[in-house]
């Protein structure tokens, strides 16, 4: 249907975790009313493009399950029975729990916790002005990205990379280790222009048949973990058939006669018994990106999200460093844009008045932390008041059974502020009312391209619904906290970050809406050197210093991470106990715990269901559609099974994330998951899971 004239179209940015950030246009119907959403066709990189999610988004906005006043619990923690209060009294009995835990404990028992249920830096960085002003926990942001900025550092020194618009002039876009058809859209809508207006070739690196392995004419299929096998049995060929480019290598990057004698050993056929892939296809891949000079690998997380994650990323973020690919336009590589946009945060975090010495606790070890593990606790008091805004850890937090566990102490004070009565609302103490991103102002960056964005305020909250920044400044006033960020508006916040940041303020923001800062090609494609002190790339890796923003110190067994990319042996292998690796990869309706509430999501993805190849099915004695248990070392979940023939024998594949009360026995797929830190800086290992299955 056509945007009919008599129905006001207004701009907006999607808020969602995603790195494509796109740019909307929005039907407004009336103050309160929105109706259908499209991708802004101006902004060069959405390019009018969306997913099917945020298309539909009035479905989700206008659902008679939002969340509408506060709540207080009037029944056990997890029970979901809550009666209705104002908000006066749900703000006041919030602040007197931090001001106990705070009295009796100090501020550390006081944990702000947080994710990325918005992107905005309003809204979704704003809880740290309070955490920073008050002394309390810190959070290490690990769930996402810890893995893979990691080894992308390790490599590169910086979290930047090519302009993705690029790939229109590349030859071949390597799409590895992420699915963009069911995450980033975006990146098909580039590439698929490249094959149309220049014959690229598409090439997928995955575990998995996805929606973009489908629409790829190179399909790598391997198992789960092995990234890093693969990685360097490509760059022999590049180095043993004369494909590396040794002119490029001398002058930009570390080590490269050291790094080639390394792989000498590293052969097609050493990967192939590792991967699990015939050695000639790793042949043919590598040549195939030999021959081609304009190869731009367009690299994921899904891959990294494997207790080997960094060194996978490193190994494969080395592959046009050896082609040098990088010194041609349509060549080089992008993970994430997230590092070059160079934000001054301090009015929106409060960095001015941030405290030193301030225990960190791991965002990813929520459970663990809420029972009181002495490691995680780190010398400290218990965690006795936990505030949590736009993220769900009952649901998407690994080993779920812990963190329901924590959730559900007596002795622990909990409020959510949120959207939806999430399983997380249901163990808190007070339910807050949170608005939606077409309900207030705020700004963006796009990971995935070179966009700052303004995300409008279009249509009134319902309800008594406020946004995350009105709750952090009534919560700072009442527990004492001061810093001139509490007095400013979003958009006053938002115009002092811009031009603090040395760039256009909001006048012209909002005037154009969004602001391309892509930096030039040469810098882009680091021609004036990498990020590094010595300004090469670096193929020998110093896992100790790469530091990653949200870990104070690395963790896990560094020991085992390899200087030259390898294969790192830290995944879960499977065993005899559990002889089946399991990835919960994400399903195409979902975006991590969002969009599990709307019909038309529910209606495509239809129940919770695991992908095993017909074989196993066999040997197993199951069929397909069957109930089946899926277990590992940390619980059991209850789902049914669907033959898929596009993995390896003895791999599984859940997408996720469903809601736990869409499992019969309320265990959700986190249940599965581990949550124990992976080199060097943490990090979420969702897809590294050794399990058995069985009939139910």
């Amino acid at each position: 249907m056509n945007i009919l004239p008599n129905i006001k179209t207004g701009i907006s940015v999607c808020p969602h975790d995603c790195p494509s950030t796109c740019a909307l246009e929005v039907e407004v119907l009336d103050e309160r009313t929105i109706g259908r959403v499209r991708g802004a066709k101006e902004n060069s990189y959405t390019l009018g493009v969306i997913c099917e999610k945020v298309g539909r988004y009035a479905e989700r906005i206008h659902h008679p399950d939002r969340l509408l006043h506060p709540l207080k619990r009037k029944g056990p923690k997890g029970s979901g029975e809550f009666q209705r209060i104002s908000w006066d009294d749900a703000m006041a009995e919030t602040a007197e729990a931090m001001l106990k835990a705070e009295a009796e404990h100090g501020p550390t028992a006081v944990w702000p916790y947080y994710y990325a249920g918005t992107m905005g830096y309003v809204m979704r960085d704003g809880i740290n002005r309070l955490r920073h002003a008050k002394g309390y926990a810190n959070m290490g942001d690990t769930f996402c990205v810890a893995l893979s900025w990691s080894g992308y550092l390790a490599g590169t020194g910086s979290i930047s990379g090519v302009d993705p618009r690029e790939m229109q002039k590349s030859d071949l876009i390597v799409i590895w280790g992420g699915n963009p058809v069911n995450t980033q859209v975006n990146v098909m809508t580039h590439a698929m222009m490249a094959r149309k207006n220049r014959g690229a070739k598409i090439a997928c690196v995955d575990i998995y048949d996805t929606g973009t392995m489908k629409q790829a004419d190179v399909k790598m299929l391997i198992r789960p973990g092995t990234d890093g096998a693969l990685a360097c049995a490509v760059m022999h060929v590049l180095f043993r058939d004369g494909y590396a480019d040794w002119a490029y290598l001398e002058k930009y990057t570390d080590a490269p006669k050291e790094f080639a004698a390394h792989l000498k050993a590293r052969t097609p056929e050493w990967a192939a018994k590792i991967c699990d892939i015939p050695a000639a296809e790793i042949e043919a891949f590598a040549a195939l990106i030999g021959q081609t000079k304009r190869s731009f690998f367009r690299i994921g997380y899904g891959f990294t999200r494997s207790r080997n994650g960094a060194a996978n990323m490193h190994a494969v973020s080395c592959i046009p460093a050896v082609t040098g690919a990088w010194a041609h336009e349509g060549g080089g590589a992008l993970h994430s844009n997230s590092g070059m946009y160079g934000i001054n945060k301090t009015m929106i975090e409060g960095l001015d008045v941030r405290k030193p010495g301030v225990r960190l606790l791991d965002q990813s070890r929520i459970g663990a932390v809420l029972l009181g593990d002495p490691y995680d606790l780190a010398g400290g008091p218990p965690v006795k008041m936990l505030f949590v805004q736009n993220t769900n850890p009952a649901s998407v937090a690994p080993d779920q059974t812990k963190v329901k566990a924590g959730l559900a102490r007596e002795d622990l004070f909990t409020c959510v502020h949120e959207q939806f009565m999430t399983e997380t609302a249901k163990y808190a103490d007070i339910v807050l009312p949170a608005t939606m991103f077409l309900e207030h102002d705020d700004i963006y960056q796009g990971g995935g391209h070179s966009h700052l964005m303004l995300g409008r305020k279009l249509v009134d909250a319902p309800g008594e619904c406020r946004s995350n920044h009105d709750v952090i400044c009534d919560l700072a006033a009442r527990v004492g906290a001061a810093h001139p960020g509490f007095a400013m508006s979003p958009r006053e916040l938002i115009d002092w970050t811009l031009v603090n940041s040395r760039r256009p303020g909001l006048e012209t923001l909002d005037a154009e809406n969004w602001i391309d800062v892509m930096p030039s090609f040469e810098k882009a494609h680091f021609l004036s050197g990498f990020g590094h002190a010595d300004g090469k790339f670096h193929f020998r890796a110093d896992w100790r210093k790469v530091r990653f923003r949200g870990m104070d110190k690395p963790v896990g067994p560094l020991e085992k991470l390899p200087g030259f990319p390898d294969h790192c042996e830290t995944i879960e292998e499977a065993t005899a106990d559990y002889p089946y690796r399991l990835a919960t990869s994400p399903a195409r309706a979902f975006l991590n715990s969002s969009f599990t509430e709307t019909p038309t999501s529910q209606k495509r993805e239809q129940r919770p269901t695991v992908f095993v190849h017909p074989g196993d099915l066999v040997e197993l004695g199951l069929s397909d559609g069957q109930k089946v248990k899926v277990g590992s070392a940390r619980g059991v979940v209850t789902l049914h099974a669907k033959a898929h023939a596009g993995q390896r024998r003895g791999v599984l594949i859940a997408e996720s994330i469903w809601p736990n009360s869409a499992f019969e026995d309320g265990q959700g797929i986190n249940t599965l998951t581990g949550a124990d830190q992976p080199a060097p800086n943490g990090g979420g290992a969702f897809h590294d899971n050794r399990v058995w299955i069985r009939a139910a």
